[in-house]
C-alpha cells in the first residue's frame, strides 16, 4: 500500500529519523483545568494560567520529542514558538466536553475548529479522540461511527494524517468493576471496528487493554496472557499504532511499553506519565515546575526514548506497507494524478 504525498510526509515529520514516534501530549484540558481550579479554590481556571502551564510543559520537553500534540485553545496559541524546525506538530480536534447519556457518550468537535483549519496551520497530523463502547445504544454507536468516518474522509480530502484515539468507559450507572471485567474485550472490539478501511485511520493511539493491576512483570511467565491481549490488539489494528499513557504512573507506563513494543507498536504518544507529577507538585510555582521537568521529566523521557530506540517498530516497516512506505503516483504523471482539495 502506498500513501498520498501529504500523509507520507506528515507521518515522517511526526516520527524521528528512524520512524519511531516519541510524541509528547500537551493537549489535555480538564485534568489541567481541574487541578488549577483546585489550587486556586475557584470555579474557573483562568486562560492565562492554563496556557502558561502548557507553554512550560512544551518548552521543557520539546527537545526529547519527535513531535508535540497540542490543542488549539491553549497550547498552540501559547507554545507555538517552542517547536523546532525539524519537529512535528499534531493538533487535536475533539471537544473535551461530550454529551453523556445512559447508554453512551456522544463525541463532538471543538467549536469553530476543523480538519481544514488544522491543515491551514501547517500541522502534520489530526488527532481525534472517540469514546467508544461496543455495547452502547444504537443511536450512540451510529453517531460515533459516523463521527469518525466523517473526520477520516476530511483527512483524505485535505491529505493529512489521521490519528484516532479510542477510549472505553463505564456508563453512568456502572461502577468500576464493570470496566475491569470487560476492558480487554471492549478495547479489542473497538480497535476491530475502526480498523475497517471505511474510517481511513492512518495511525492508532491505543490504550492499555488490561487493568493496571494485571500488568505484573512483563518478563514473567504468568503474564503471558497479558502479552497475548496486546499481541491481538496489534494484530487487528492493521496499521501503525502508538501507546497512550492515560494518566498511568511512570513505572506502569514502562511496563505497558514493554508489552506494546513486543506486540508491534511504533512508539508512544504520552503526556501525564511524563509531566503530571512535576505539574501537580509544583503549581502555581512555574519555576519549580520547570526545574522538575528539566530534572525528572526529561530523565524519564530519555529512558522511554531509549526503550523505544531498542524495541519500537518503525512505522515505515509495518506489514501494511509491504516492502516499505512509499508515495503514490511517483511518476512523471504526479502533477496530473495528485488530487486537489
Amino acid at each position: 500500500m502506498n500513501l498520498s504525498a501529504g500523509k507520507l510526509l506528515g507521518l515522517r515529520r511526526l516520527a524521528d529519523e528512524s520512524g519511531r514516534f516519541k510524541i509528547v501530549a500537551v493537549d489535555q484540558r480538564p485534568p489541567i483545568q481541574n487541578e488549577i481550579k483546585s489550587s486556586f479554590g475557584s470555579d474557573e481556571a483562568p486562560w492565562e494560567d492554563v496556557a502558561e502551564v502548557k507553554r512550560v510543559l512544551a518548552e521543557n520537553l520539546a527537545e526529547e520529542s519527535s513531535a508535540l500534540l497540542m490543542d488549539p485553545l491553549f497550547a498552540w496559541p501559547a507554545a507555538h514558538s517552542v517547536l523546532r524546525h525539524d519537529q512535528g506538530l499534531m493538533l487535536t480536534l475533539e471537544h473535551a466536553v461530550f454529551d453523556e447519556t445512559p447508554r453512551g457518550r456522544y463525541s463532538k468537535v471543538i467549536p469553530d475548529w476543523s480538519v481544514s483549519k488544522i491543515k491551514r496551520t501547517g500541522a502534520d497530523g489530526v488527532k481525534l479522540l472517540a469514546w467508544y463502547r461496543p455495547d452502547s445504544g444504537g443511536e450512540v454507536l451510529t453517531h460515533q461511527k459516523n463521527f469518525v468516518r466523517q473526520i477520516g474522509e476530511e483527512c483524505i480530502r485535505y491529505d493529512i494524517p489521521f490519528l484516532l484515539e479510542l477510549l472505553v468507559y463505564p456508563f453512568p450507572d456502572e461502577n468500576g468493576e464493570v470496566l475491569k471485567q470487560n476492558k480487554s474485550e471492549w478495547v479489542l472490539e473497538s480497535v476491530r471496528e475502526f480498523a475497517k478501511p471505511e474510517y481511513a485511520v492512518d495511525l492508532f493511539k491505543l490504550e492499555n487493554p488490561v487493568i493496571d493491576s494485571d500488568l505484573g512483570n512483563p518478563d514473567a511467565p504468568e503474564t503471558e496472557p497479558v502479552q497475548q491481549v496486546f499481541d491481538e490488539m496489534g494484530r487487528i489494528s492493521g496499521r501503525p499504532w502508538v501507546m497512550l499513557s492515560a494518566g498511568a504512573s511512570a513505572d506502569n507506563f514502562r511496563k505497558v511499553l514493554q508489552y506494546a513494543y513486543r506486540a508491534g507498536a511504533s512508539g508512544f504518544l504520552a503526556g501525564r506519565a511524563i509531566w503530571w507529577e512535576a505539574f501537580v507538585q509544583n503549581f502555581p510555582d512555574l519555576l519549580q515546575m520547570q526545574q522538575a521537568l528539566s530534572r525528572d521529566g526529561l530523565k524519564y523521557m530519555r529512558e522511554i526514548n531509549a526503550m523505544s530506540d531498542r524495541h519500537a517498530n518503525p512505522w515505515t516497516t509495518h506489514p501494511l506497507y509491504g516492502s516499505g512506505a512509499k508515495m503514490q503516483h511517483s511518476t512523471s504523471e504526479f502533477a496530473r494524478l495528485y488530487q486537489d482539495f
